[in-house]
């Protein structure tokens, strides 16, 4: 199949296009930079020039295609509502060219939409978080599935390899500032994640099952300590680790405060049924302890 990706040159990105290209699909890729098109042209995909922000680029692609996969998203996160309004309306722009088509459309959420009730790891059918400012993605795609998309989406947790780990490398940035990795209070809260192989994998599994309404979770791990990713960051940074108070975090973290003290442990269990997905990749600790600090 002919497969519209945007975010093709981005972390999951790359890996996801060659994941496609091996299985014997076709991949459309949306770029903004010629540098972005010489690696989609080495990867063997196709080039669409434009963004997110051009929706009339989203539906030429999605006009081109036997589907979409939409992955890419503004990491900006100190303009997080606006990126949020921002990916709503790609979505919806893409969603207008698939109603009473059977092409398959999956788009990327996170496992922190998930609400977690009494601490116990969200699944893929736990209700939306209110907290998150894009928890209205989910509700804009089950309205298109309801109008007839065949729509589905793969919920993101922490995803990594050497180089990037979802939020953590903004916490990196932090406590090499501060000369100090932080966790807030006992540091027991939790954060799933997988590697960036198996995520990709995900992604092009539910692709081609292409199952209307369906919610995935791109978790190896259910959830790993805040205070056991300080304690990483701590030894590759050669910063001492410390507690700080609930009260401390908007002052020592930033905008990062909203995440920071969230304990957000979710499971795959769902997922890894459906989609007979095995994830096989490192985890999360053993890549951040061979993460090159000088380069992140």
């Amino acid at each position: 199949m002919r497969i519209f990706v945007t975010g093709a040159t981005g972390f999951i990105g790359s890996a996801l296009v060659p994941d496609l290209i091996q299985a014997g699909h076709q991949v459309l890729g949306l770029t903004r930079s010629e540098a972005g098109a010489d690696k989609l042209r080495a990867a063997g995909a196709e080039i669409l020039h434009g963004d997110i922000e051009d929706l009339d680029s989203l539906r030429k692609g999605a006009a081109r295609s036997d589907g979409v996969i939409h992955l890419a998203f503004n990491h900006d996160f100190s303009r997080f509502e606006k990126n949020a309004a921002d990916e709503r309306e790609a979505v919806a722009a893409l969603g207008e060219m698939f109603p009473g088509s059977d092409r398959p459309f999956v788009v990327t959420s996170g496992t922190a939409m998930a609400a977690n009730v009494d601490g116990k790891p969200s699944t893929e059918v736990s209700p939306t978080a209110p907290w998150n400012p894009r928890a209205g993605l989910e509700a804009l795609v089950k309205n298109l599935t309801e109008r007839g998309v065949k729509t589905s989406v793969v919920r993101l947790a922490q995803i990594h390899d050497t180089r990037k780990q979802g939020l953590i490398p903004y916490f990196t940035m932090v406590a090499r500032q501060k000369r100090v990795s932080a966790y807030i209070g006992d540091g027991s809260n939790c954060w799933p994640a997988a590697h960036v192989s198996d995520t990709a994998r995900l992604f092009r599994l539910a692709f081609e099952k292409a199952e209307p309404g369906a919610i995935y979770h791109a978790v190896d791990e259910e959830g790993v300590a805040m205070k056991t990713i300080a304690e990483a960051l701590g030894r590759g940074l050669n910063v001492p680790v410390k507690s700080i108070g609930p009260e401390e975090s908007p002052a020592h973290f930033g905008w990062l405060s909203m995440f920071a003290g969230q304990h957000m442990p979710s499971s795959s269990a769902i997922t890894r049924e459906k989609l007979n997905w095995k994830p096989t990749g490192p985890k999360l600790i053993a890549d951040l302890d061979a993460s090159d600090y000088t380069q992140i």
